[in-house]
């Protein structure tokens, strides 16, 4: 039985009180648990309703923790409140004196005076929480920060005791970039403010872009802090000029109303806008002025949560009265001062004579106008504090589930309440692990990150004028499976069909170039060389055919190479077949004239027919040998060539061995010389019985021929340089057959007489 007793609080040790029987009474632990308020005006002039529901749901999440017998059981959680007022200055001084024991007085059933904390959830902005965190990472004392994002507060070396509920900006900007990605968007501009938030967001944006998605920004820009109407008029101006269609912009809310009402001024349309999750739920810019060109956003929002009671909760708040009645003017009051129009006494000097009334602290608060602040449908920066405030409790009730002598400090022993140290508590924290009510696993990394997801919003433009922010998708990384991007397109509303490219994609059959000075999106499409392609889009270099294919006309796929050689089918084929067909009929008509009349010319003394005969036998075979030789050792072979034409392929007759063929050119050319020496020599006997200037012709003509082949057939290429040498073939022998048997057929068929043996001789009369 959990009896609850008076506790005194000196410092950090703790008093245990037993009583004799068997019922063991338990102090209360007190947790000091720090949050800054997010008030969006400077100096702390006005107040911020939604900062104050993101107090009270820590406030919240404290009181339901203490009811909760299965957390923390015998342990009642503390509280301090401290408003930062958006103030670096503010928000570490009260830091400093939250771990130096100058607090002051904690929000609890009991008073507690002069203790430091040993857990402090905030700050929201990553300024005053690097500046914060370097102090108190001295102390290992944990911060819990619910809405800071630089990424640089991942760095465990300058912040080792940071901690965080919301995902750092370089898997927000990881999650643009995988929805750019997703709808194809390569061409960007980013604006950005000019601080920690937004220079970390923009050096990974700048890191990240092109090697995940291919893209690059057209330009970055810095968005001024004020109502700088010439900065903002130009900033504008140069969006309209630029080609990029979709603007993703990192900063508050004060940046982008600004920006916003001089794109309204210049009529700045056809933008697509992406939203970081610090403004991209702003009532103010969700209006029917900004929607002509806001509509269709597409932004980062804190994973939405469902936090069961806290509106009932909130409903409960009251004013709370000090002595005689009177009120002082604390948060609570404040908040009732701004919903309900009215002041606590003493009000401001006038304040009665201008229509003002006074709080009595009976006000109704069901009949409060202003609904935002009840209205806990869309719980985001709330969802993240109550997650903190569950961190550091489970890292407390892991604490506390420790077993003496099997701890882990040294010695194998556990902390203790009446001495317990910072740095045990965030021992415990990077440790902690547990699901909360809405089904979301809260844990952290090496670095003291979360495990990142966000949720994918879209502001809708509806029939009726009525504008609604809903969600579209997720994006979030698990332990298994890596980053998960999920969108469902067809819940979109988009104000336009976006579409933004520096450049158009090069289709294949081009590749990729580059335009000097310019961003790598935007480049020119070369088609491919000759005998090169790209089969793909946007390709980089184009690819090289093999070797026995060439690229098609449109440089997208490779053909086989068009072969070329010698045909029987082809014109210069058909006239060669034919003429040697037509060759070979002569002779043989000629061998049958020769044969029919066939007579016994009178047989020379030393050099008759036998010798006639013996000798063109024995020149014969030794050409036989020579050829025989030569087809064994190297005969000639079809060769594919590729050197003349770059597109097809050649198929010659390379002759094999050179030696063999210049041996056999050689020798044929050595009896052509010697015919025609000969033949010249006996030009002068006499011409009754001489044949020398036939023979001498001919020979002429077989010289003449081969003669003229050597260059023809070096310099002609692939099937031309077969066709010079058959040509070369026929001439000859046509040369030959012509002037040599040309004669002797016209006597034999026309001129019989002339074919006697006193023609011959020549006998004159």
């Amino acid at each position: 039985m959990l009896v609850k007793s008076q506790l005194i609080c000196l410092g950090f040790s703790f008093l245990f009180s037993f009583s004799y029987t068997v019922y063991v009474y338990i102090s209360f632990v007190f947790i000091y648990i720090y949050i800054y308020l997010f008030f969006l005006l400077f100096q702390c002039v006005s107040f911020d309703p939604i900062a104050f529901r993101q107090a009270q749901t820590m406030a919240f999440a404290i009181d339901e923790i203490n009811r909760n017998p299965n957390l923390l059981s015998n342990v009642t959680l503390g509280y301090s409140l401290y408003d930062t007022c958006i103030e670096l200055s503010i928000g570490f001084r009260a830091a400093m004196s939250l771990i130096s024991g100058r607090a002051g007085v904690m929000a609890s059933e009991e008073t507690c005076v002069g203790l430091p904390v040993i857990g402090i959830v905030g700050d929201s902005f990553s300024t005053s929480s690097i500046a914060i965190s370097r102090v108190l990472g001295l102390y290992r004392v944990p911060l819990v920060s619910y809405f800071a994002t630089c990424s640089c507060l991942s760095d465990r070396e300058q912040f080792p005791s940071f901690f965080r509920t919301i995902p750092s900006d370089s898997f927000q900007v990881r999650a643009m970039i995988q929805i750019l990605k997703h709808f194809g968007w390569a061409w960007a501009v980013l604006r950005l403010r000019d601080d920690d938030y937004g220079v970390h967001a923009a050096r990974a944006f700048l890191s990240d872009f092109g090697p995940i998605a291919g893209g690059c920004l057209s330009y970055v820009e810095v968005l001024p802090w004020g109502d700088n109407r010439a900065e903002l008029k130009r900033i504008v101006s140069v969006m309209k000029k630029s080609t990029a269609r979709v603007v993703i912009v990192f900063a508050l809310r004060s940046h982008m109303l600004n920006l916003m009402a001089e794109v309204v001024r210049q009529n700045l349309t056809g933008l697509q806008w992406m939203a970081s999750e610090a403004w991209t739920s702003i009532a103010e810019l969700q209006t029917s002025d900004f929607m002509p060109y806001l509509g269709g956003t597409l932004g980062i929002a804190i994973r939405r949560g469902e936090i069961s009671g806290l509106r009932n909760f909130l409903l409960k708040i009251r004013p709370l009265p000090l002595r005689n009645n009177t009120f002082e003017r604390n948060m609570v009051n404040q908040f009732w001062e701004h919903i309900f129009k009215c002041r606590f006494a003493p009000p401001p000097a006038g304040w009665l004579e201008t229509g003002g009334r006074l709080c009595t602290g009976q006000e109704f608060i069901e009949t409060v106008l202003e609904k935002d602040v009840f209205d806990t449908s869309d719980l985001r920066p709330e969802y993240n504090v109550y997650k903190a405030v569950y961190a550091l409790a489970h890292a407390l009730d892991d604490m506390l589930q420790c077993e003496p002598g099997r701890g882990p400090f040294s010695g194998d022993t556990c902390a203790h309440l009446q001495r317990l140290e910072p740095w045990q508590l965030m021992f415990y924290l990077e440790k902690v692990n547990f699901t909360t009510s809405f089904g979301d696993q809260v844990s952290f990394d090496e670095n003291g990150d979360a495990l990142p997801i966000y949720d994918i919003v879209n502001w809708v433009w509806l029939p009726d004028g009525s504008i609604r922010v809903h969600n579209v998708g997720e994006v979030k990384r698990s332990a298994k499976n890596g980053e998960e991007l999920t969108i469902d397109e067809d819940k979109i509303f988009w104000n336009f069909p976006p579409r933004s490219v520096c450049s158009e994609s090069c289709p294949p059959g081009t590749r990729m170039a580059h335009k000097r000075g310019e961003p790598e999106c935007c480049f020119d499409c070369v088609s491919c060389s000759e005998g090169k392609f790209s089969n793909t889009t946007d390709s980089m270099e184009c690819t090289s055919c093999p070797e026995d294919f060439w690229s098609s006309p449109r440089r997208d796929h490779c053909v086989p190479k068009r072969t070329e050689f010698l045909s029987y089918h082809e014109p210069l084929g058909i006239c060669l077949t034919t003429t040697s067909i037509l060759g070979t009929l002569t002779c043989l008509v000629v061998l049958v004239i020769f044969i029919y009349y066939r007579r016994a010319e009178a047989s020379l003394k030393w050099f008759g027919a036998v010798q006639q005969r013996g000798t063109v036998l024995v020149l014969t075979c030794f050409q036989a040998v020579i050829c025989t030789v030569w087809l064994v050792l190297a005969s000639p072979a079809p060769h594919k060539n590729t050197q003349y034409y770059s597109d097809k392929i050649v198929y010659e007759c390379v002759i094999g061995s050179t030696i063999g063929f210049g041996i056999l050119l050689g020798y044929i050319s050595l009896l052509a010389v010697l015919s025609f020496v000969l033949a010249f020599m006996a030009r002068n006997l006499p011409d009754s019985f001489n044949e020398a200037k036939l023979i001498t012709f001919s020979m002429l003509i077989f010289c003449a021929v081969w003669v003229a082949f050597v260059p023809a057939y070096i310099s002609s290429p692939g099937k031309y340089a077969d066709a010079v040498e058959v040509f070369a073939i026929l001439a000859s022998s046509f040369g030959l057959l012509v002037a040599l048997f040309g004669p002797k057929c016209y006597i034999i068929l026309l001129r019989p007489e002339r074919n006697t043996k006193k023609a011959i001789m020549g006998q004159r009369r």
